[in-house]
């Protein structure tokens, strides 16, 4: 929770959340209290099998106005009680990025207003933060798994701005292998929620598939070889229909697969990291109940605890950017360092973790 009395903090802090297929808007008083939130899945890309970049930028760019004055209108304030603004400005999609990047830095630039750029990964590694959301509070040091359609790495959450990437995918991200499968068995877009549904009337048991790197040094991830091990599996069908219980045992033995992996990777990062106190899991596929349940059982063996977002918190959202702000500031604050206006800075589709200590690089 901030520690920094609310006046030092320039609040309330619109923020703003556009690097995929979300359109979010979220207002924040300066302790981390939510006023209002809107979220906005855009359609449009199923048809597709995933997210198509220009669709989501012009999405975005229609959708933003709106949305900003009806969350306004939701925590009863004007625009001029906006204390600063804050946009996501990487990494992820570039159009997205240049559009709700620039519509904060006008915002901000009319509203004669400070502007923070929040990096997209830091906002979840700080979201266990929020205050109430974890019982007993989430302090330094803890060890965050990100898994999503874009990510899948173990990060040392040190402090703000302090981060250190202990091991990631070589290969597609966790998400990005739920949403293949869920192709390849005929679910459509997206398809984690829809290959967990299917799961749970399937035998996990039923159907051998390999585990990549279990045992290996390490915690670095890979899902390429468990998908196409399933792909074979599917093979001898050719275009005739699944029966349905194969399609429900191979769902469950393949979200099996992923969990065994990732508990594997998980206890290897934990040896890496020894004093870390929590297990945070954030990122859309946070929200699998398998793997939740998994990485429960694995804190409670290293004797730690366990902590995950709410649902509505796991996917994009600007509640975590506003947040992210927050942090950022209260971290200035107490290095005695100006509040950050970031209208300068650039969006970025890749903008790795390791670069934000330099926000605070004349106090390290």
């Amino acid at each position: 929770m901030l520690s920094t009395p609310s006046s030092v903090l320039p609040g309330p802090v619109l923020a703003i959340e556009s690097s995929c297929d979300e359109t979010a808007c979220a207002i924040l008083s300066s302790d981390g209290t939510c006023l209002a939130q809107r979220v906005v899945s855009q359609d449009g890309h199923a048809d597709f099998g995933g997210v198509v970049p220009e669709i989501a930028a012009r999405a975005h760019l229609a959708l933003l106005p709106g949305l900003v004055r009806a969350t306004l209108a939701d925590a009863q304030l004007t625009a001029n009680d906006i204390g600063f603004v804050a946009s996501t400005t990487g990494p992820g999609l570039i159009g997205g990025l240049i559009v709700g990047s620039g519509f904060g830095k006008g915002l901000a630039l009319a509203l004669g207003k400070p502007f923070v750029a929040v990096n997209h990964v830091e906002a979840h590694a700080l979201t266990a933060r929020i205050p109430g959301l974890v019982p007993g509070g989430a302090p330094f040091p803890y060890l965050l798994l990100l898994v999503s359609g874009g990510h899948c790495q173990c990060i040392a959450v040190e402090g703000v701005g302090q981060y250190r990437k202990l091991g990631g995918t070589i290969d597609d991200a966790a998400g990005e292998a739920f949403d293949k499968v869920a192709k390849m068995l005929g679910l459509g877009w997206p398809g984690g929620p829809a290959l967990e549904k299917l799961a749970r009337d399937g035998n996990p048991k039923t159907i051998p598939l390999p585990r990549p790197l279990l045992g290996r040094e390490g915690c670095d991830f890979s899902f390429s070889g468990l998908k196409t091990a399933l792909s074979q599996k599917l093979a001898p069908f050719g275009q005739s229909p699944l029966p349905r219980q194969f399609a429900a045992d191979l769902a469950a033995s393949f979200q099996q697969a992923v969990a065994d992996v990732v508990a594997d990777r998980i206890t290897h990062a934990l040896r890496m990291m020894p004093d870390a106190g929590l297990l945070v899991c954030a990122g859309g596929v946070a929200a699998n109940s398998v793997l939740r349940a998994r990485l429960e059982t694995v804190a409670e063996q290293h004797g730690i605890r366990f902590a995950a977002p709410p649902l509505k918190l796991c996917t994009d959202n600007a509640v975590m950017v506003g947040w992210a702000a927050l942090e950022t500031c209260q971290e200035a604050a107490r290095r005695g360092l100006p509040q950050p206006d970031d209208t300068a800075t650039r969006p970025r589709p890749r903008w790795p973790l390791d670069e934000m200590a330099h926000r605070f690089a004349a106090t390290l």
